[in-house]
């Protein structure tokens, strides 16, 4: 079986999903609303993006039933766009974190791909 986690944020939203053989077991999102008529400012999307990572990434992981993710998730993929090149970075940025950092898990596509 291959579990994949992914994690989408290119434009407003910020989103991981869980998918075991197909299935998706998991897939939390936030959104960010702008003040009316203002439209969205990378940089108040991206700030948005890492104070909800966490708390989505945490979501999912208890959805999913995941309790060892370094022993459960086989990969990580992440959006690389089109989108908002603020919170593209730091979906970037987490998912490379996740993969080499904590979990010493493969990224797709690849962090220097961005």
């Amino acid at each position: 079986m291959v579990c994949i986690l992914g994690i989408e944020g290119s434009a407003n939203k910020i989103g991981v999903g869980i998918v075991r053989d197909g299935e998706v077991l998991s897939n939390p999102r936030a959104t960010f609303h702008a003040p009316p008529g203002e439209g969205f400012r990378p940089s108040e999307t991206a700030q948005h993006h890492r104070q909800q990572i966490l708390k989505i990434l945490t979501k999912a992981l208890a959805d999913a039933n995941i309790a060892t993710p370094e022993k459960e998730i086989d990969a990580i993929a992440f959006t690389k766009g089109p989108g908002m090149g603020a919170p593209l970075q730091v979906v970037w940025h987490d998912s490379s974190a996740l993969s080499t950092a904590r979990w010493d898990l493969d990224v797709f596509p690849p962090p220097g791909v961005l």
